[in-house]
């Protein structure tokens, strides 16, 4: 980690575990099925109690809904305002000089989530655990149970970077934008209306392009695939340099994947629907393509 890459293996963060200005974070939430007849996608569960059955030895939880999205939406998982960001990471240990590492159960898309949102803030420490808990358990390697721990409060000094999130107006503008490309990290059944959507209409953002978050993810190692690999996914869908990248989903979780390789790629020009589909299928006014 001496060159502080996003990206961090099992084998080295076993060598930098007792470090103390390591901060080590499992970040993981759970989507349930919404109770029929209920006009929201899915029933958000901390993964709070999965954590304290085992985690890696040392790690703290981050509460993604109840500590770090605004309360003040119907919409999950909404970046809050800066001063309840600062508060909350500042709580959990975070200071400008923490070395953070951010790990989740199953799928990357939590930990993702939380380092697009420390990068958003200006924190350029954070890395993912390539593979997250599942290769760590997996390797044999020791866990631990029980309560966090916790981390002295430390001050989280913001500084917010102008662009990383956009609403809806800016993504139905950049519909029309021939240097822009939008993304859209659902599966295909999902890019294509084929099924119904839990999120209101079934469709997409017109002329957004498909990249599903998990045909960037090894399914079996739960590992990020090769660079070369992901670049020639993203070049098959005329994503390049050269343009504005606009990434959404449903709730703007899973997309964070396809921005961390896009990131590690070397694209510079990044942001993140926010909304997603969980606002944009609700809208009758804004127009959705199919098929």
């Amino acid at each position: 980690m001496a060159d502080h890459s996003e990206l961090i293996t099992t084998a080295e963060l076993a060598e930098i575990l007792t470090r103390p200005e390591l901060r080590l974070f499992d970040c993981t939430t759970y989507l349930e099925p919404a109770p029929a007849g209920s006009n929201i996608p899915y029933v958000v569960v901390s993964g709070r109690q999965t954590f304290e059955a085992g985690h890696i030895p040392g790690a703290n939880f981050l509460d993604l809904q109840a500590e770090f999205s605004d309360a003040h939406t119907d919409l999950r998982f909404m970046m809050p305002p800066r001063a309840q960001l600062e508060a909350a990471f500042g709580r959990h240990g975070i200071s400008a000089n923490s070395r953070v590492v951010l790990y989740s159960i199953g799928t990357a898309m939590w930990a993702t989530r939380f380092w697009w949102m420390l990068r958003s803030l200006g924190f350029e420490g954070a890395a993912v655990l390539d593979g997250g808990i599942d290769k760590w358990i997996a390797e044999g390697r020791d866990i631990e149970t029980g309560l966090a721990g916790g981390y002295p409060q430390a001050a989280f000094p913001a500084r917010p970077k102008d662009g990383m999130f956009v609403d809806k107006h800016d993504v139905l503008a950049a519909t029309t934008e021939a240097d822009t490309v939008i993304v859209n990290a659902l599966g295909p059944q999902f890019y294509k209306g084929l099924e119904p959507s839990r999120y209101g209409r079934p469709g997409r953002i017109p002329g957004s392009v498909s990249v599903p978050a998990a045909s960037l993810i090894d399914q079996k190692a739960k590992t990020f695939v090769p660079l070369e690999e992901a670049e020639a996914t993203f070049a098959a869908q005329g994503i390049t340099r050269d343009k504005r990248i606009v990434a959404y989903c449903g709730g703007g979780i899973s997309a964070t994947i396809d921005l961390f390789q896009l990131h590690r790629l070397g694209f510079d020009n990044l942001t993140l629907y926010d909304g997603s589909m969980g606002e944009w299928a609700k809208d009758a006014e804004l127009p959705i393509e199919r098929g």
